[in-house]
């Protein structure tokens, strides 16, 4: 089966295979022909990982009118991680389809941009309950002409207290529309949703229904040996609510491990066989209240601890036994919520990996180590969070306020929101100023990673359109550069007329993009010796037969060589002192 018998479009095709789609998964092989030639509604009982966005996601947007500047179709996710996420997946698939507009909807974000976005028009929202309804409430968000509605991870917004807010927002919508949902369980709750709001709705079941491990989305990040410790460290920063269990080989790595979190500031213990039956007790009691939020274990001992939700499991270390993966990553994805858990490992761990995949029956998908700029964007959000959620007692706070806003009512709001900033993350700023990645790259392109470019691929690549030059520059995604940010940098540093942008591709260490000949050595010019978030940038004219994923892998070494002699050298010159 090919998406071009499934029926999908051209433009989306070109899309879809430009990001690695080849065939499509079973769910969209089953969901997107209903989608597009069929009439009825859609309950699909599918797991994260399963390839559901794309079954959903490509029929809506072959189905919208680009000429119709209104909302056509909605989506309902109960997070801003997963809001975003779809949200970007559906404007990965749309690169050839530039009339729709996508618009992602959700608390913590400025309201004020969202509300701009929809009175310039857009034809497909991915929305959380919340900041949906607060749109419909100030009459911006009219949804009158949407002929598609879904809901992805239905449970998960019924665990979080949504089901008052979807009924609200499905009040806010045609009668006649089709809606799709899609859920890991089929709670009662879920039944009355479908029951009340569906018309004759088709279910597929995508895997075992009610499947608790099936909850379980399954991730690896690969580095080098010596930087898992860092990599592990970067994960719990990039995750501010983490909840998890990290499990270890032996009980040294556990010790060394949970002692090197608690130096570190992090709310960590261990919990393995030297402890006595009181210390165990007292650890797994903080666990449990959350004192604690990574507890660091062996297999044999963290047994009698039962925890239902669990945010994370991280294995530091594989285990031999596949049997015994899937027994740590049972711990999270329970009662019908999902869960994570990540593999930290070694490229001569991978071997292994493969074999537990065999065994499980799942994927795992690879994964960048965090960056210290999406770290920092993550830990700024929950900020945000706090401090909106926060209650305020303003008769405790009364006796308080004048004095301190004596200390410091000269300061405008917005200097003492970025006092209040520094002072929560000086920490973390100043850990990864100048952090390096840490990600290994696999040495022969085309293999290993599944993003690793193939050769013709990324010839294809270098060449230009017709009548443009092709420029490289040596950022990319992993630097956290992507296309606002590139003509952002142009309108900056080139002098002269505003120089038009063709193609853009971004690759995680580099980039290439398409201008007009004629602008080709200003661009050049004005960008070489620029400065993207403290890395230096270098750019030049591409050429169709250099190998810059080749080159971007040299550089790394380098950089890397350059840091160990650098370190080498200050460790020399401390000895003597």
């Amino acid at each position: 089966m090919t998406f071009e018998e499934l029926g999908v479009s051209q433009p989306i095709r070109d899309a879809i295979e430009e990001l690695g789609f080849v065939n499509p998964m079973p769910v969209q092989e089953r969901v997107i022909p209903h989608l597009l030639h069929e009439d009825g509604d859609v309950v699909a009982l599918a797991q994260t990982g399963t390839g559901k966005t794309a079954a959903f996601g490509i029929p809506v947007l072959q189905r919208i009118n680009p000429d119709e500047r209104k909302p056509q179709a909605l989506i309902l996710a109960p997070t801003r991680e997963l809001c975003l996420q779809i949200a970007s997946d559906l404007a990965d698939f749309s690169k050839y389809m530039p009339a729709i507009q996508v618009l992602p909807v959700y608390g913590g974000s400025s309201i004020e941009s969202q509300i701009r976005a929809l009175k310039a028009g857009v034809q497909v929202i991915v929305a959380t309950p919340g900041r949906l309804i607060d749109l419909i409430n100030r009459g911006v968000a009219n949804l009158d002409d949407v002929h598609t509605v879904i809901l992805d991870e239905a449970d998960e917004m019924l665990n979080m207290g949504f089901l008052d807010s979807i009924n609200e927002i499905l009040d806010h919508v045609p009668d006649d529309r089709k809606m799709l949902l899609f859920s890991a369980t089929m709670p009662k709750e879920i039944s009355k949703i479908a029951q009340k709001y569906m018309r004759d709705p088709r279910e597929f079941v995508i895997g075992t229904r009610n499947e608790g491990a099936a909850n379980v989305r399954h991730i690896y990040y690969m580095v080098n040996a010596r930087d898992k410790y860092l990599a592990l460290k970067r994960i719990a920063d990039d995750n501010p609510n983490i909840y998890a269990i990290i499990f270890c080989r032996t009980r040294r790595d556990t010790q060394e491990v949970a002692e090197n979190l608690i130096r570190d500031g992090y709310n960590a213990d261990s919990l393995h066989g030297d402890l006595s039956q009181q210390q165990r007790d007292l650890v797994m009691q903080k666990f449990r209240d959350r004192v604690i939020t990574m507890l660091v274990a062996t297999d044999v001992a963290a047994r009698g601890l039962d925890v239902d939700d669990l945010t994370h499991v991280i294995n530091y270390g594989l285990p031999d036994d596949a049997a015994v993966y899937t027994h740590r990553s049972g711990r999270t994805g329970r009662a019908g919520k999902s869960g994570v858990s990540i593999a930290i490992i070694h490229s001569r761990e991978k071997g292994r990996l493969r074999e537990i995949e065999k065994i499980i029956g799942k994927t795992f998908e690879r994964k960048d180590v965090p960056t210290p700029e999406h770290i920092i964007e993550k830990q700024l959000f929950s900020l945000a969070d706090r401090i909106e959620r926060v209650q305020v007692d303003d008769n405790e706070m009364e006796k308080y306020t004048p004095g301190v806003m004596k200390k410091l009512g000269w300061l405008s709001a917005e200097d003492l929101i970025k006092r209040v900033l520094s002072l929560e993350f000086r920490r973390l700023l100043e850990y990864y100023k100048d952090a390096p990645n840490i990600d290994f790259i696999d040495e022969k392109p085309g293999k290993g990673r599944k993003d690793a470019p193939r050769s013709k691929e990324d010839k294809d690549r270098r060449t230009a359109s017709k009548g443009m030059e092709r420029i490289y520059i040596n950022a990319g995604k992993r630097d956290g550069f992507y296309a606002g940010n590139l003509i952002e940098m142009l309108n900056k540093n080139i002098d002269g007329p505003r120089v038009d942008v063709g193609r853009i591709d971004l690759m995680p260490a580099y980039s290439l993009f398409d201008v007009k000949k004629s602008d080709a050595k200003r661009v050049v010019n004005g960008l070489k010796g620029a400065d993207f978030l403290g890395k230096h940038l270098y750019c030049e004219i591409a050429e169709p037969d250099k190998d810059y994923a080749q080159a971007a892998l040299r550089k790394s070494k380098e950089r890397k060589e350059a840091m160990s002699a650098d370190h080498f050298s200050k460790f020399k010159k401390k000895s003597r002192r």
